[in-house]
């Protein structure tokens, strides 16, 4: 049974505080007739530190799509190589054990994919698979394991490598002055991860099922609009009552299997603000508590875009992790408006090795099965986003 083994996570080496966001929006939108209401969406989303790819007087700049594009080429390829490295060593794999690589991003564009350049610069087979995943935005982090898993479910013994690069700051647009676009400029951050399924073995989140879920007719509620200047990030005031909706499809997926999704050991949540975990929990009876590690994230990272599953992830093996067969979930949202969930168990380090312990107490029911498995192998006054 595929494992999600223990990410990698890196940011970048510039930051800026909430104080310094708020001085900065002081100082550039003095005028703004809704600036006291930006202030206090921003502040509202108790993003206390973020972590930019260069410094916040270049990133206050806008030299055109070509060259953001290009520093967003130049600085992912410098720094993904040393955070696959270390998610490789997490799993007690090297490049030659790779069969395919999933790569997450939404902030920048190449093609070929970066999949082509991390095959031919960081020693992986000429046959490995490559899965570019660019415009699921949040949710492409969730997205990009269930995809794994599934690849996993096929090949039994295959290993997947997912690489996630997300330069927010370089989708910063300096003429777009809608409050929903203020409270981006407040929210999100910059960082990368990397983190490996393996087909068998490995400790970490024992994958057992997966789903996707969209909202109808929301595809408006997150987007970008492309223009000359780049990618201009859209956001509706409808998109914290998602969670009314997403709220009874985790519940959905769970009982099946004879699991209440209201009970178990850990959860691993992607969100926007704060606000998106508080209704989350709301409907699902949880306390405060539950998200602590995605709050954390948000706290000290911002909104780090597909990044976030993986960056929470982290904080949980940091503490500690679950006993073995602890129960959880991993869940992203994002444009469509779509959900990417998991559900998994805890294998400890101790069990991973021993075969006898890969039978899950949940009966697995995979929904979608790779072909392959058949061959053998708008932004407005009143976002409340925060």
């Amino acid at each position: 049974m595929a494992t999600l083994c223990r990410p990698a996570v890196a940011v970048p080496e510039h930051i800026i505080t909430m104080e310094d966001t708020l001085d900065l929006a002081r100082s550039i939108h003095g005028e703004h007739p809704q600036l006291d209401l930006a202030l206090r969406l921003i502040g509202n989303t108790g993003v206390q530190t973020r972590h930019l790819v260069q410094p916040i007087e270049d990133t206050l700049k806008h030299p055109g799509l070509t060259v953001r594009n290009a520093r967003y080429e130049m600085e992912a390829k410098a720094r993904m190589p040393d955070v696959i490295q270390q998610a490789l060593d997490h799993a007690d794999l090297t490049a030659a054990d790779i069969d395919m690589i999933v790569y997450v991003s939404c902030t920048g564009f190449m093609m070929p994919s970066m999949t082509a350049w991390l095959i031919n610069t960081m020693g992986f087979r000429s046959e490995t698979r490559q899965l570019p995943i660019a415009q699921l935005g949040c949710a492409g982090g969730s997205a990009a394991i269930n995809r794994a898993h599934d690849f996993c479910t096929a090949y039994p013994q295959a290993n997947v490598l997912i690489a996630a690069c997300e330069f927010c700051s370089l989708l910063y647009q300096p003429t777009d002055l809608g409050v929903g676009n203020l409270l981006s400029n407040g929210l999100f951050g910059d960082a990368l991860a990397a983190a490996v399924v393996r087909g068998d073995g490995g400790e970490g989140v024992r994958l057992a099922q997966n789903s996707s879920r969209l909202i109808p007719d929301t595809e408006e509620w997150i987007s970008y609009a492309v223009k000359d200047t780049g990618f201009h990030f859209l956001l509706d005031k409808r998109v914290p009552g998602t969670m009314a909706v997403l709220a009874p499809a985790m519940r959905d997926m769970a009982e099946p299997h004879g699991w209440d999704i209201a009970d178990l050991d850990f959860y691993i949540v992607h969100a926007g603000g704060p606000r998106i975990l508080d209704d989350l929990g709301k409907y699902l009876h949880l306390p405060p508590d539950t998200f602590r590690y995605s709050r954390a994230t948000l706290t000290e990272r911002g909104n780090i875009a597909s990044v976030v599953v993986f960056d929470a992830l982290e904080r949980f093996f940091q503490d500690g992790g679950a006993v073995h067969e602890a129960r959880g979930l991993i869940a992203g949202f994002g444009p469509g408006i779509t959900a990417e969930l998991s559900l998994g168990t805890w294998a400890t380090a101790a069990h991973a090795a021993d075969p006898s312990t890969a039978q899950n107490t949940m009966a697995v029911e995979l929904h979608v099965i790779l072909p392959t498995a058949r061959e053998g192998q708008r932004s407005d006054a009143d976002v409340e986003l925060a």
